[in-house]
């Protein structure tokens, strides 16, 4: 299912939302149909790695990293792209 970002032509809200091909989606903010698919932004390219790091140290501090093994945990926190 992809992302799209839309931005409600009722209230102006924008929003972004994972949609299937099957479905209609709605505004959050008011539940109006009548959207407008907007351009999503891309991120810089140097710092997608960096984000992506935060995230991984934000999880394994959390302890959703412990289903691997500790040499796997360590090479997804060094930012290894083989696991």
């Amino acid at each position: 299912m992809p992302i799209y970002d839309y931005k409600c032509t009722t209230c102006s809200h924008p929003f972004e939302v994972l949609v299937r091909s099957d479905t209609i989606p709605a505004c959050p903010n008011c539940g109006g149909t009548a959207l407008e698919k907007c351009v999503s932004p891309l991120a810089p390219a140097g710092k997608i790695e960096a984000i992506r790091m935060a995230h991984r140290r934000v999880a394994a501090a959390q302890g959703h990293l412990d289903h691997y093994s500790p040499s796997d945990k360590a090479k997804l926190l060094q930012g290894k792209k083989n696991i």
